[in-house]
Parts: structure tokens; C-alpha cells; sequence
């Protein structure tokens, strides 16, 4: 079985290279594929959470545009690095301003992370896309759209990226784990696609990670992300509950610990595990324990400290739970 990381990440690895190729996204694939088919595009915004296949489909249009020659007619920036009106005046207006020979009459620019670029490159890149439209087709990727200017997102065709579903993404992983020949568990998978939120590019390195100590078990992978096992954050809730408040907070202090946890990193596997269908408390409680949460996580945000505030959490869960008893 090989389970070595390999220097090439599969998240890279397993990049689609057509459009045809693409996990989810089936409305955004189908109106990219008319693009293909017509040779003809107009300025797009390409905007959605990371890992949702912003970038692997400006590539994937680029590459069934053109062939596999398609990188002399690409140019691709990342604007979190090259983000300055500089960038703007002389690299992309130089590539805008040729014309290359070919099938297709016009160039295509890749402006990854273009909600980092400065107003004034965002000024001088929207005068660019109108003077060089002939020549030059314009593709901008941002997590946020409403951190690019009005005038540019009037230019351009939105595409909404949404974040993959779950049963595309174990998919997609199950697949990998075929190519890579690495035993899995379904519900190793699926541990992975929760620690994601939908990003599979996240998905495919944890599964990396994960294969790496040998077979994708939900052990396995909360090891490699740094995260406690869902089953001992219930533990301490259901302890809390139950009104063993020293008990509680006694494996609280084990727990951040042994796997280094941070305050932060414990009230969002708790604030999860209380919306968890295997946490058997009643909705109304869901809902006070939510605004605890709420409040400790403001505190945490604001330099209190990590174990004084989750201890007074558990307090409150210990109290909360004390009247929920006396009311049954």
C-alpha cells in the first residue's frame, strides 16, 4: 500500500484539467461549456468560498479553449502577491496588448485573489479591460465579490460558486484512495468533509495527511488535523450536563493538553457537536448553549483567558443542566 506523502500534492495532482472533469458546480460547468463551444466569452467574476473550484475552472476553460498549448495564451497572477497598480500598468497591459494567432482571437488573464488588490490597481485594471477587449478576456477569482469595485463587476459575467456537497466530495475522495491504493473508512471520509465545510482542496490535503499514518480512519485524521476525536468533546458536554462540573472541566484541561488546543479550537468542535444529531439534549437547550458559546468565543476574541472562560462555560452547562433535571 502506498501511503508515503508524495512531493507532488494530490490536491494538485488530481486537478481537473477539462471542465468536463469538475466535481459539482453543474449550472457553472454547463455555461462555461458554451463559452467553449462558441470560441467566444465575455469578462467574468468568479466568486465563492475557497475550494469550491474557482481557479481548477479558469484553468479547465483555458485548457479545452485552447489545447494543451493553452499556457502561451494565459496569463495567471495571483493579486494577493501582485496586487499594486505597478502589477496592473505593466505586466497584465503588456500581455493585454498582443494579439496571438490562432483559433480562438483572444487571451485570457487570471487574476486569482482579486479581492486583495489594492483600489487604485482595481481603478487602473478596469480602464484595461475596456480598452483591450478585442484582444483580451479578463477571468477574476474572489472569495468575497463585494470587495471588487462596482465598475468592474458591471463588466463582468458573475458565476456563484457554492460549497460542494457532501456526497461529491467522499466521492471524489473515495476516488483518490482507489488511484493512490490507500484503505479508507466511510466514516473517515466523511470526517474529513465536516472538518472541510465543503472545501475539497482542504479535503484532498487532510486525506493526504490522514493516509500517511495508513488507513483513512476518523482517528487517523483528527490526529493529522490537530483536532479532538467528536466522541470526547460529547463526553465532556454530557459530564457538564450532568452536573459533574469537576469531572468536566478535569478532562477539559486533559484534552487542550494532549492535543494542544487552543480556547478557540474547543468552542468551535463544541458549538458543532451541540447542533450534532448524537448529543440527545432538547432544541430549546441547543439554543441557550449557542448563545454561551457566542458570548465566550467574543470574550476569547478579546484576550480573556482560554481556561478561565471554558471553565465558566462548563459552569453554566452544569447549571443549565441541574434545572433541565428538575423540570423532568
Amino acid at each position: 500500500m502506498s501511503t508515503a506523502i508524495s512531493e507532488l500534492l494530490w490536491a494538485e495532482k488530481y486537478r481537473p484539467k477539462s471542465l468536463k472533469e469538475m466535481v459539482n458546480q453543474e449550472e457553472i460547468v454547463k455555461r462555461l461549456m458554451k463559452f467553449v463551444e462558441e470560441k467566444n466569452m465575455p469578462h467574468m467574476l468568479f466568486a465563492g468560498p475557497p475550494g469550491t473550484g474557482k481557479t481548477t475552472a479558469a484553468l479547465a476553460l483555458a485548457h479545452d479553449l485552447y489545447g494543451e498549448d493553452w499556457r502561451r495564451y494565459v496569463l495567471e497572477l495571483n493579486a494577493s502577491d501582485e496586487r499594486g497598480i505597478a502589477v496592473i500598468r505593466s505586466k497584465v497591459k503588456e500581455f493585454a496588448r498582443s494579439k496571438l494567432p490562432g483559433e480562438v482571437p483572444f487571451k485570457i488573464v487570471i487574476l486569482d485573489e482579486a479581492d486583495n488588490m489594492t483600489a487604485d490597481a482595481q481603478q487602473a485594471l478596469r480602464r484595461i479591460m475596456e480598452m483591450f477587449v478585442e484582444t483580451t478576456r479578463f477571468i477574476l477569482i474572489a472569495n468575497y465579490a463585494s470587495k471588487i469595485i462596482d465598475p468592474i463587476q458591471s463588466r463582468c459575467a458573475a458565476f456563484r460558486f457554492t460549497q460542494l456537497k457532501r456526497e461529491d466530495v467522499v466521492a471524489r475522495l473515495k476516488w483518490i484512495c482507489e488511484q493512490e491504493k490507500v484503505l479508507c473508512q466511510l466514516d473517515g471520509l466523511e470526517a474529513i468533509y465536516e472538518i472541510g465545510g465543503g472545501d475539497l482542496r482542504k479535503a484532498i490535503n487532510i486525506l493526504q495527511a490522514a493516509a500517511s499514518l495508513g488507513e483513512v480512519t476518523v482517528s487517523n485524521v483528527y490526529k493529522v488535523v490537530g483536532l479532538a476525536h467528536p466522541k470526547e468533546v460529547r463526553e465532556i458536554l454530557n459530564l457538564a450536563f450532568a452536573g459533574r462540573f469537576i469531572e468536566a472541566r478535569d478532562r477539559l484541561r486533559e484534552l487542550m493538553v494532549t492535543y494542544g488546543l487552543s480556547g478557540i479550537d474547543v468552542l468551535k468542535q463544541m458549538h458543532r457537536e451541540i447542533f450534532s444529531a448524537d448529543l440527545k439534549i432538547p432544541e430549546d437547550m441547543r439554543v441557550i448553549i449557542a448563545d454561551h458559546i457566542g458570548e465566550i468565543q467574543f470574550r476569547l476574541v478579546e484576550g480573556a483567558d482560554d481556561e478561565i472562560q471554558l471553565t465558566a462555560l462548563l459552569a453554566r452547562l452544569s447549571i443549565l443542566g441541574k434545572k433541565i433535571q428538575g423540570k423532568a
